[in-house]
């Protein structure tokens, strides 16, 4: 099967809708862990990079005094909901539009992948300030739990390019920049109860699967008999690891 690679701005214009039912949300424990040690999260200010429909940048808006939700895609932005003490902006994780030393924490749930990192850590390390946090977040499937580990083998039988790799070399990326003075990293459990629908929503918002033609039809076809397989009272659920790589600055 071909893996063709594109702009990856504009990967989910088509799949925002889906992202917003299918996605799931991050463990308490995870956001915690990004805000630990810095007294009054009220008195932050957090830049979240690649933050798509809000769904992380929201959890964040919760906490901190003022949220600013960079994303490049004017479909993800046009899906989120409007929420306190949080901000849009139009930019990309390279070029952010930030001022200099201007952060405490900037995020990138789910997205760091997506970014061209030999230019975006350089501006992650420019807008935080002296002693501030840099932190990816991913949820990971954990195929120990039978549900999730059928649904990993669909995954990777219809994947259309290699982006579950580049997770993991990205986060290897993220490591080794020198402007870090020291790197943790902790994993938490999560899980996402999901009916048919956001089933079908989760797969749909994934940017490596197909969404047309026979390959996405026969995708739809064997997700609907794992439901029927897998469900119970109507639901399944995906039993997920949320790491966190947490970096603080010189």
């Amino acid at each position: 099967m071909a893996r063709a690679m594109i702009d990856p701005t504009q990967r989910f214009s088509e799949r925002a809708a889906d992202y917003v039912l299918g996605r799931p949300s991050y463990p308490p424990e995870a956001i915690d862990a990004l805000f630990e040690g810095f007294g009054d999260p009220l008195q932050l200010r957090v830049a979240d990079l690649g933050a798509g429909t809000g769904i992380s940048s929201r959890l964040l808006a919760e906490r901190a005094g003022l949220t600013v939700a960079i994303e490049p895609n004017a479909a993800m932005r046009a899906s989120a909901q409007p929420f306190p003490r949080l901000e849009w902006r139009d930019a990309r994780a390279e070029a952010t539009g930030l001022p200099d030393a201007s952060l405490d924490l900037v995020t990138a749930f789910q997205a760091f992948h997506w970014f061209d990192a030999a230019r975006a850590l350089p501006e992650i390390e420019r807008i935080l300030r002296p002693g501030g946090r840099a932190a990816l977040l991913y949820n990971e499937r954990d195929e120990r739990d039978p549900f999730t580990a059928a649904y990993g083998e669909l995954v990777r039988a219809y994947a259309t390019d290699e982006s579950e790799a580049r997770r993991a070399d990205a986060r290897i990326t993220f490591l080794a920049h020198s402007g870090w003075k020291r790197v943790r990293f902790a994993s938490y459990p999560n899980a996402q109860r999901l009916d048919r629908a956001s089933l079908f929503a989760r797969a749909g918002s994934t940017s490596y699967l197909p969404h047309e033609g026979g390959a996405g039809r026969r995708l739809r076809e064997e997700l609907a008999a794992l439901f029927e397989r897998f469900a119970r009272d109507g639901f399944v659920t995906m039993t997920m690891q949320c790491s966190v790589t947490l970096a603080e600055t010189r």
